[in-house]
This record gives structure tokens, sequence and C-alpha cells, in this order.
């Protein structure tokens, strides 16, 4: 087998990077450790449940209209679509103070903080303001016509010169984090409060740690473009990303675990897989995590080692408690699809247990679970230290979940009456499954300490792509990183003719 590229993991990183580079004529090969493909975003199926393991809220990732998401500019690029249900409200928000509804409406959004905080339901919408001026300059430029080498210059001064210009002005708020653009604009503790939870649910920081555009992304895309559920679940995503891959010639292997990145005199040659066969190529591209890639798939010697070991210092956010049930569904015909309860607002929203997000994907998608019967994924922040697999390890696992049992009792008091199949995972669940360091979600790099690492890798041929570089944690964000890793590693000719030849 002759290659260009491989590719080591299948989250949307490796798949986004690894269609993108098919497309532009390269011969690739995804390997993924897994039976199922998807990392993070993979879908699986339990006695006739379909479950979303991670990610469960998207916008703009239809066809219906232009979106600013760069996973549906790749799509387009692809030739692939997905059918969606749109839906309004986004989500129920639940606090101590009250429970509200959060619209697509941007004017019935801030009704309903009114109805908590009436001065605060003002002063959100002057932060609005701010950030969705934010929104419209970043979608002047689409995030498929980046990339993260100096070529970029090349790229963008011909086509979009006016909009770059345009773009002056915003720089300062490019770099920032929300919490500075919050504090000049709000005051009302409640909504500094909720605006850190809004963060917080994206990036896993908070508002001082979460950088301006990934919040302006969010805000703009949920009022302009509108939130929606693909049918399918998160594994409908996955398929269309690897039939795209597919389309263009390009390969992914399962059960094919990569034991190790095989670098000679600084530069990469290939992978050697956990059953001892090497593949060889001049290109790989890894989608682990920083510290699985520099600790686990290189030996030391293999990167300069000031560089491996201030890699490997870059601190991790917390890891997962998970809740997969299945329940009966009578008399819950009107139920939201997502809910954030937040349990005590004594204590800090990113404290493990306090914030739990719900996701009830049946509510769009019946065909999700048997008939009659809805689907439900709960998680809350978890730390992986002091887990481990010992005959106190069901229990803590059930001790540790009752909070989302909890939470989705707000929601469904009789809850536990409805339950034909439960399913608790834990952080060593997700690192398990996943292959991830700790079983975390990626770094915890605050704005303005620090961007996320590059694609870039000391060692010849490396690259990485995935929630541990730019531009961070995310859906959108780990498909803008497998866009700028594929771009650079084209000329803007080739770049060019991949995206506008359909």
């Amino acid at each position: 087998m002759s290659l260009d590229v491989i590719i080591v993991g299948s989250g949307i990183g490796g798949l986004t990077a690894g269609s993108l580079l098919a497309r532009y004529g390269y011969k690739v090969l995804i390997c993924e450790s897994h039976s199922i493909p998807g990392g993070a975003a993979h879908s699986f199926t339990r006695k006739g449940f379909t479950f979303d393991s991670g990610p469960s809220f998207y916008a703009g990732i239809g066809s219906q209209q232009e979106s600013l998401n760069p996973l549906q500019q790749v799509l387009r690029v692809l030739g692939e679509t997905l059918e969606t249900v749109p839906y309004d409200p986004l989500g129920e928000f639940h606090f101590p103070e009250g429970t509200f509804a959060a619209y697509q409406n941007n004017e019935q959004y801030c009704q309903e903080i009114s109805k908590i905080t009436p001065e605060g339901g003002k002063e959100y919408q002057k932060f609005l303001r701010e950030m969705l001026g934010l929104y419209d300059t970043l979608k002047e430029i689409p995030t498929i016509e980046l990339r993260g080498d100096r070529k970029v210059v090349q790229t963008l001064i011909p086509k979009y010169l006016p909009a770059l210009l345009k773009s002056l002005p915003k720089l300062p708020l490019m770099g920032s984090s929300v919490g500075k653009i919050r504090d000049k604009t709000v005051s009302d503790p409640w909504v500094k409060r909720l605006i850190d939870l809004e963060c917080f649910l994206l990036s896993g920081l908070k508002a001082e740690g979460t950088i301006a555009p990934e919040i302006a992304f969010m805000l703009g895309e949920r009022s302009c473009v509108g939130v929606e559920y693909p049918i399918g679940g998160s594994g409908a995503i996955v398929e269309a990303l690897i039939r795209g891959l597919k389309r263009w010639g390009g390969e992914i292997k399962l059960n094919a675990h990569v034991e190790n990145i095989l670098v000679t005199s600084g530069k990469v040659e290939g992978v050697k897989l956990q059953n001892g066969e090497t593949i060889k190529a001049p290109i790989v591209i890894s989608n682990a995590t920083i510290w699985d890639t520099y600790n686990s798939l290189l030996n030391p010697q293999d990167l300069p080692t000031s560089y491996r070991q201030s890699s490997l210092e870059t601190p991790a956010l917390n890891s997962f408690m998970h809740l997969h049930l299945g329940i009966r569904a009578e008399g819950l015909e009107t139920i939201n699809g997502h809910h954030v309860v937040v349990h005590d607002s004594n204590q800090d929203i990113a404290t493990p247990g306090n914030t739990c997000m719900i996701s009830i994907p049946t509510v769009w998608d019946s065909s999700l679970a048997p008939p009659q019967h809805h689907l439900i994924h709960a998680y809350t922040l978890e730390p992986y230290q002091g887990w481990q697999r010992d005959h106190n390890y069901q229990h803590n696992k059930r001790t540790q979940a009752e909070t989302l049992y909890q939470a989705i009792e707000k929601i469904i008091p009789d809850l536990r009456s409805r339950i034909t199949l439960e399913l608790i995972g834990s952080p060593l669940t997700h690192a398990h499954y996943l292959r991830r360091y700790q079983g975390t979600y990626g770094p915890a790099i605050p704005a303005e300490e620090g961007l996320f690492p590059r694609h870039k890798t000391p060692i010849s041929g490396l690259y990485r792509v995935g929630d541990s570089t730019l531009p961070g944690i995310g859906v959108p964000a780990v498909a803008a990183s497998g866009i700028l890793c594929a771009n650079s590693l084209v000329s803007p000719q080739q770049q060019q003719w991949g995206i506008t030849r359909l």
C-alpha cells in the first residue's frame, strides 16, 4: 500500500483533515483503535438505544443555509450533507433562582433572563451586541479558506482584502477573553454567572478563560442560523465525513491501534500497529491528545527534551461522569430536548457535580430508541484522580452518578420508575474507550495566557489536529483544526482548486 498520509485516530479533527486531504488528491489512511469511528463524537448502541458518547448540541450543520460552522463548510466541499431537525427553544436552564427557556431569538432570550433579573436582561443585550459585532466580522472569511502557515496571506488577500481591512478594528477582541467583554458590559452578578455557564458549556472554562471568538461564534450561529440535531445522532456526522473520505479515495481502518509513530533522524516514517504491522507514509497526523501523542505514541528521544517536557506539562481539563439511560416515554410528549441544571448557587459552576448537562435527543429523532421510549445522556465534570477499578468501583460509580439522577429528576420527577436501561460511565470509562489521557476533554489553557499549540511539531512530517491544537475545544473548533492542518499541507493553488471545484 502506497500512502501519502496516515492519520492516527478518527475524531472529528482527524476525519476532517483526512477527508480534505483525500479531496486534494492525497492517498490517506485513517487508523482507528476503536471498533467504532468518531472519537469523542461517536455513537454506540445498546438494546435498541443509540447514544451519543459526547457532544449533542449543534448549530449550522445542516444544508438549508450558509453557516459559519467549519464542519458544514467541510461537508459542502466533500459533497456531503446531513439531514437535521431544527428546534427552538434551544433548551432550558434550571437554576435555584428559577428556570428559563433559551430561545434562538435574542430578544426572547433576554426577556427570559429578565424574568429572573430585569436589569440583568438589559445588560445581557449590551453584551450580545459586542459579541455579535465580532461574529459579523468572523463570518466575512470562511474557515474553509484558512491555513495554519504564512501562505494564508496568498489565499486571503486576493479574495478577502476588504473583509480583512474591515476586521482590523475588531482585532483586539479576537484575542480577548469573554470575561473582559462581559465585565465591560455587565455588572449584574447573576448574569455574569450565566455567561460563565455559557462559556463553560462550550469550552470547559469560565468567561475569563474562554476566547471571545468561540462564544461569538456560538451566539451568532444560534441567533442567525439556528440549532439543529442530526438525524441518526452524532454518529451521522461521523458517517458523513467517512463517506466524504471514501468518495475521494481515502480509507479508514478500524481496530487498528497505533502503538508507535515511527521516527528516524527527526523525520516521520509511518506507524507501527499493536498487531506488529508497520505502515509507511511520509506524513503522519495525530488526532490523539498532546499527552498521548508525546508520551505514548512517540519515544522520549524523538522530541527535544525541553519541548516534550513543556508540552506534557500542559494543564488538562477534568473528565466527566456520564449517565446513559433508556426510559419509558409515556406522558413526556412535550419535554424539551436539552437541559442544564445548576444545583447550588453558592458553589462554583465548575465544581464537579454542580452543573449537569442533559440531552434527550429522541425528542427530535425517535428512531434512536425503541417505540414509546426516550433515551437520556447526562454528564457532569469529574476529576480523574482517585478512580481505580477495584472492589469499590461499581459502588463509587453509582454514588458519583447520584448528582446526575437528581438533576434529571428536576425535569422528570418519576425518572427512576421509568428506567429500562442504565449505563454509568466514569473517567476510567472515558479514558479506556476514547484512548484519552485521564479521560480529559482537552487542555485547560485560559484565554490571554497563551494560544493552543499549532498543528506543526518539531518532527518533520508529523502534525497534530484535534482539541489540543488551535483553535481549541468543541466540534467546530476541532473541525477547524483539521482544516488548518490539511490546507497547510497543500499549495494555495491546490487549496483553491479543492474548495471551488465541486
